[in-house]
């Protein structure tokens, strides 16, 4: 029996898919894959992994490597699936900042020899990125299955992805020899070519694309970085030996030491270690992978991806096309609608709207480079926010005033707090509220309120079983999330 961990790499940022994917609510949780079920890529992720369990191979706790700021987010798509995978069990690896792949990969691995069930200290690390679509589910089982099988044996197994373009935005496995029993052994790996480069490669055999999927024990890890990385190795293991470890519900969040951690090199998987392995004492095996793989890199990608109709127009939300053809059309908030146009990428959300053509998609990331650059809110929040809590929606604000409307769900309360520059009133339009305010609490329900003055230590809370709803009036010479000053907070935050 083969005892494996599910490895989902979850920290990636998407910059390309904006203003959909933003950094508070990046790519892999959004739902993008273009068939019915409405499911995020972090859940798709979750549950193709889930799917390679059989009786030669035992699946352990999955194991979730995110940012500190998305663990909520995930943790609320777990619930989602719990439906479907009912014994799904997930700990969740929080990263206080962004190291790249190798860093996450090893802490992972750590994780694998010190917490693996079973008594089995050197389990088999299946690891996949949270944010790629795969069409052939049944492909992708087998493929991972036959690298599982690699895998146990102490080589370092990858899977290739057959390529269908000459593709510039992905880097390339040569393999050497022919296939033997499901596997091919790499030769080197090759950085994203030029498209003459590319054209060639899809010409010749022995090329494929790296989908960033690996499959090897935490051994074998850990003893390459050593051999390789050993800076990398040395600074994650003291973050590592620094963590902190907490729970809610069914999942456990584990914390690595944060300052030792932002000390980290940062490097990916592929420069650190696996790039240097073809030729070495840690062999690299390929098994293909042809199902219908995308890593859904640009607004192009989800189009070529996406349902098209018999004008070759993807769409998605409330939508009205006419005469228009080969575009993509995303709507989130209201009713989009073009009229003769062709090769367009309109993406619509409360807050921003994005017109772009197809073959510009890429360059969405220069757009959110100025953003960044003019400290603009919309490269970090949407105007709906999710919250550990439930979510708000700023639906209006001006000078010195913002309206919000507020959804919090049973059981669930914010934190004791107080703000400095604001005062806040709140009606209740949906359920019973339980208000904290200095020593009193009371209870509200529909179409009462109350006024919360600047500087009061205040608490909302629902007590009841159906979810409760209020529209907050903040006014004030200051609006900012950040004039929060927390005293008790159910979910760890500061």
């Amino acid at each position: 029996m083969n005892q494996v961990l599910p490895v989902v790499l979850c920290g990636g940022s998407g910059t390309r898919l904006w203003p959909l994917s933003r950094s508070s609510f990046p790519k892999q949780f959004l739902v993008l894959s273009g068939d019915d079920s409405q499911k995020s890529l972090f859940q798709e992720a979750i549950e193709r992994i889930h799917s390679i369990a059989n009786e030669e191979i035992t699946l352990g706790s999955a194991v979730i490597v995110t940012n500190e700021e998305h663990r909520f987010l995930a943790l609320d798509q777990l619930r989602e699936l719990k439906n479907e995978l009912k014994n799904i069990e997930a700990t969740l690896l929080l990263e206080p900042s962004g190291r790249n792949t190798a860093p996450a990969i090893t802490m992972a691995a750590l994780y694998a020899q010190e917490y693996a069930p079973g008594g089995n200290s050197d389990p088999i690390l299946a690891v996949i990125p949270a944010d790629q679509t795969i069409k052939n589910s049944a492909a992708f089982t087998k493929a991972l299955r036959r690298a599982v099988g690699i895998a146990k044996d102490g080589a370092i197994a990858i899977l290739g992805i057959t390529p269908s373009a000459p593709e510039t935005g992905y880097g390339y496995i040569k393999i050497t020899g022919a296939e033997a029993h499901g596997e091919f052994t790499v030769e080197r790996f090759i950085e994203k070519p030029d498209a003459p480069t590319a054209k060639k490669y899809l010409e010749e055999d022995g090329y494929f694309w790296n989908g960033g999927m690996f499959v090897l024990k935490a051994s074998v890890w850990l003893a390459s970085l050593k051999e390789f990385r050993p800076d990398i190795l040395a600074a994650t293991y003291k973050a590592w030996q620094a963590k902190s470890l907490d729970a809610a519900d069914d999942a456990a969040f584990l914390r690595p030491g944060k300052e030792l951690f932002n000390a980290i090199p940062s490097e990916s998987i592929d420069y650190a270690v696996i790039e240097k392995c073809p030729g070495s004492k840690f062999p690299v095996k390929m098994v293909e992978l042809n199902a219908g793989w995308s890593d859904l890199g640009s607004w192009e990608a989800v189009w070529q991806e996406g349902k098209q109709d018999q004008d070759g127009n993807v769409t998605s939300g409330d939508t009205l096309l006419t005469n228009s053809k080969n575009s993509l059309v995303h709507a989130s908030s209201r009713l989009v609608s073009t009229l003769g146009v062709e090769n367009l990428i309109i993406v619509e959300t409360a807050d921003a709207v994005l017109v772009a053509n197809r073959a510009n998609s890429q360059d969405v990331k220069n757009i959110v480079a100025e953003l960044i650059a003019e400290k603009r809110e919309e490269i970090i929040l949407h105007r709906k926010v999710a919250r550990p809590w439930g979510y708000y929606d700023s639906i209006d604000e001006g000078e010195r005033f913002k309206v919000k409307r507020i959804q919090v769900r049973p059981g669930a309360s914010l934190s004791l707090q107080m703000h400095h520059h604001r005062a806040e009133h709140w009606i209740v339009v949906k359920g019973t509220a339980e208000i904290t305010k200095g020593d009193q609490v009371m209870l509200l329900t529909e179409n009462q309120s109350t006024f919360i003055p600047q500087g009061q230590t205040h608490r909302l809370k629902n007590p009841g079983n159906t979810t409760l709803e209020i529209i907050e009036v903040q006014s004030g010479s200051y609006l900012g999330e950040d004039d929060i000053v927390r005293f008790e907070d159910t979910y760890g935050r500061n």
